[in-house]
């Protein structure tokens, strides 16, 4: 078992002081609901649902991106890769798309439909960290687009980036940029039903007080975390742990590597599914394979543990 520790702990201990003005505390409370700029009723978390977790077994489409860029696989192979490899959800990242037209997309869903796959969401690039005015409508309006997509795919989930902040930035220069992207985004993407998921990725969103400061200032159950359990930035490997733990909350997805990203020592599995389980946390727990065997034997590899977690620390 891990030690659990709360958002606020976290926060006066993991780097706030990176920030400035300082990072104000996260409240663990569920969202209330409230009316936001005539989109009527957003809705509050469920106060009365259970905290049983529900971990699901998903695959990212960048698992082949290999296959992807060379087109030795297209995004209808990688569906029926899913089905091959009996995952409970596919995350089709939308690098390899062959277009955004209505006819391709909803060939995609059709082709998802008729062999009982689910999508647990798509993925775009558009990077919320723009020092100019227009770029940064520039990747809203992308956003908003990739958001359109993602409904007339079927998904719930839209997964985005903050990006790296230009040379001589000061960070919290470059959270205002997402927070003025990211909360209209929401607003969009509300009216939708689709949820964005900012990764915790290379840049300014790479600690777990970043992640969280900037869930405050967005304030809507339509923004959270795509949770790369492998991507911070840290000190140690049990601070990758206390950064995993305290995001858990806000997580709207996740992505599944077996090694942390800047050590490559192992993950606990059993830890971080314990945080997982203990956290209430529903949803997909998707493999995004980076190991150094061919994917077509280590993604099925990785997909047989994740599988066994599941069950293990999930109601399902």
């Amino acid at each position: 078992m891990t030690n659990t520790i709360g958002r606020r702990e976290f926060l006066s201990v993991a780097g706030a002081a990176a920030i400035a003005p300082a990072v104000v505390p996260v409240d663990l409370r569920a969202r209330e609901v409230r009316t936001d700029g005539g989109n009527g009723v957003l809705p509050a978390e469920d106060a009365g649902a259970s905290k049983q977790a529900r971990l699901f077994t998903g695959l990212c489409a960048y698992s082949f991106r290999q296959d992807l860029q060379s087109r030795k696989m297209t995004m209808e192979d990688f569906i029926r890769k899913g089905v091959e490899l009996r995952t409970e959800g596919v995350d089709m990242t939308g690098y390899w798309w062959r277009s955004m037209e209505p006819s391709y997309v909803t060939s995609l869903r059709h082709l998802a439909f008729k062999n009982g796959v689910l999508f647990s969401g798509a993925a775009c690039g558009a990077s919320m960290v723009q020092a100019e005015a227009a770029k940064r409508a520039q990747i809203l309006d992308e956003i908003k687009k990739w958001t359109d997509a993602t409904a007339m795919l079927g998904a719930p989930h839209l997964r985005i980036f903050a990006g790296k902040a230009p040379a001589g930035v000061p960070l919290a220069r470059a959270l205002d940029w997402c927070v003025e992207i990211m909360k209209p985004a929401c607003d969009y993407a509300a009216a939708k039903g689709v949820t964005l998921g900012v990764e915790n990725h290379d840049g300014v969103t790479q600690k777990a007080d970043v992640c969280l400061e900037l869930m405050r200032r967005v304030d809507s159950p339509y923004g959270g975390i795509n949770l790369d359990i492998t991507n911070f930035v840290a000190d140690s490997d049990e601070d990758q742990y206390r950064q995993i733990e305290a995001c858990i909350p806000y997580a709207t997805h996740t992505h599944i590597r077996d090694r942390f990203g800047d050590s490559h020592r192992p993950v606990d599995f059993d830890r971080v599914w314990q945080m997982f389980a203990q956290g209430g946390f529903k949803g997909y727990m998707s493999v995004e394979y980076e190991g150094e065997e061919d994917p077509h034997t280590g993604v099925p590899k990785l997909l047989d543990r994740v599988r066994e977690l599941n069950r293990k620390y999930s109601s399902v």
